[in-house]
């Protein structure tokens, strides 16, 4: 019979969490090894958990254990496991929950409560958030480390509480007194908060029908409820979410709420259904939130507590979101929209010798409107090396890319002779391109394949940074705002950089035009 290798962080917690499924598995019969492995979030004990900057500082090293085949499970508290777990890695099981509230425990007595201020600890922007909606008269400190340093600062400090996971401190048999805790029964907890999860590599279907004995239905229903919830909403550590699900009488309860980091600000939502009908319970309650101010709330998360504020002029992603150093708070909004043209089928009827695609997007407006069998080009010119990479997906082999238009266009000059270029652009292209080539005699013609919108806003915050991706994006920045001397311009390009010296003393162009190389180029630059 194998060994089964239990992979954990080093925590009193943790311990208790790996012994407990240690302790079901060989009541089933099954021997096991625990091993410990630490973890960023153990390393790293002087910051909060929002600016840590990274999803899954408490899995990522277990993560890549089992990956390596040094563990065959890991054991984690669920709230603290990225709701898109890496590739080859799944969920194999979830104990029965344990408490899911929160509680807070009084250094002296409940007095404060009836003084104008009052100091409370958490590390956590859920909490923190939660806590000044109720209380915004009170003020909040961080507080970070396992359990029993947690509760060793609360007697070293002249706080007045500290807020913690009832889960932890029943499992390790360290609740205070009735008289110096009370349950935060008000306060909704953070998704999958109270559960045990263990994750086991997909490939390993031995292991995998072991621990489905372990498994508790009500509590995988619920947890996969919130996390759904917490997914669509796109929220980590990094977020003032909570939620939670239960299950009465065949009917799933389920309360979701996002609140503004200040706390001021707070969206809701709370539904019952039958549990034959929920598959979309948290996606549901996710998006109902979103569409009643909860976008506008989630950009403001980003910047809270941070030394230093850039804004993003499009909407990154998670990963994107998580590449910036740790002391760099991020807001985003999309000031453009692009759509696609509806094209004629005779444009592509016949075989076109030369074209010309300088962005991302007429890749997507010709593959939405025809097959790559439709699509008979003989020579592509592109720019970027994201346009060719997602040319050659989806339409052909490239045959000259460039990384900018000027120079694409000085290539075609000296080696086209004359010959006619189709280029497929939209309504805001630029106009280098054309612009050269019609001056060395070489035909243009042009097909408007979607459309870009400006969606300008006002930002009320001075940032010390704006992330530009397309010149196009600068105009609509400038409608609604004005350029500083104290803000840099952080461009993807060359093209983008020129449209933005007009506006911006400090301008700095990315190595290479991606998102990702504007993101470093940020860091770089506030590391110095």
């Amino acid at each position: 019979m194998r060994t089964i290798k239990i992979g954990t962080r080093s925590s009193e917690l943790a311990m208790w969490q790996a012994n407990t499924v240690s302790g079901q598995l060989e009541h089933l019969g099954f021997k096991t090894e625990i091993i410990k492995i630490d973890s960023v979030g153990d390393i790293v004990l002087d910051k909060p958990l929002y600016e840590l900057g990274i999803t899954g500082v408490f899995t990522k090293n277990l993560d890549i254990a089992l990956l390596n085949n040094q563990i065959d499970i890991a054991v984690h508290s669920f709230k603290d496991v990225p709701t898109k777990l890496p590739e080859g890695i799944v969920q194999a099981a979830i104990l029965k929950r344990g408490d899911f509230n929160d509680v807070l425990v009084i250094k002296e007595d409940e007095n404060f409560f009836t003084r104008e201020t009052a100091i409370i600890a958490t590390g956590s922007l859920r909490r923190k958030a939660q806590w000044l909606y109720r209380y915004p008269h009170h003020s909040i400190t961080g507080l970070r480390g396992n359990v029993n340093t947690r509760l060793q600062k609360l007697e070293d400090n002249d706080w007045d509480g500290a807020i913690f996971a009832a889960a932890g401190l029943k499992r390790l048999k360290l609740l205070p007194p009735q008289e110096k805790h009370i349950k935060l029964d008000w306060m909704i907890p953070a998704p999958a908060q109270g559960a045990v999860m263990v994750a086991a590599l997909g490939s390993d279907e031995e292991l995998l029908e072991i621990c489905k004995q372990i498994n508790d239905e009500n509590t995988d229903i619920c947890v996969g409820i919130e996390r759904k919830f917490l997914q669509v909403l796109e929220g980590g550590c990094t977020a003032p979410i909570g939620a939670l699900a239960m299950i009465w009488d065949d009917v799933v309860k389920f309360k979701g709420v996002l609140f503004s980091p200040d706390g001021k600000n707070k969206i809701e939502f709370y539904k019952e259904s039958p549990i034959n009908n929920i598959s979309d319970l948290g996606e549901f309650a996710a998006n109902y939130i979103l569409e009643r101010g909860g976008k506008k709330l989630m950009r403001e998360v980003i910047t809270i507590d941070k030394e230093i504020n850039v804004y993003a002029t499009k909407n990154l992603s998670l990963d994107q979101k998580n590449s910036f150093s740790t002391s760099i708070g991020v807001a985003m909004s999309d000031f453009i929209t692009t759509r696609s043209n509806r094209l004629k089928p005779v444009l592509v009827k016949n075989r076109i010798k030369n074209i010309v695609i300088t962005s991302q997007n007429a890749v997507d407006a010709l593959t939405e409107n025809f097959t790559s069998s439709d699509l008979k080009f003989e020579n592509i010119y592109c720019v970027g090396r994201r346009t060719k990479r997602l040319i050659e997906n989806k339409i052909g082999k490239v045959t000259r890319i460039e990384n900018s238009a000027e120079k694409l266009a000085n290539y075609l000059v000296d080696n086209l002779n004359g010959e006619e270029i189709t280029y497929f652009c939209g309504n805001k292209r630029r106009d280098e391109l054309p612009t050269i080539l019609s001056k060395n005699n070489i035909s243009v013609k042009e097909i408007e394949c979607y459309q870009t919108q400006l969606t300008p806003r006002k930002i009320d915050q001075k940032y010390q940074g704006i992330l530009f991706f397309s010149p196009t994006g600068i105009e609509s920045f400038l409608k609604d705002n004005k350029s500083t001397n104290e803000s840099i311009a952080f461009c993807i390009g060359q093209t983008t950089a020129l449209e933005a010296n007009k506006y911006f003393k400090n301008v700095i162009i990315a190595e290479s035009p991606s998102v990702e190389s504007v993101i470093k180029s940020v860091n770089n630059y506030f590391q110095e």
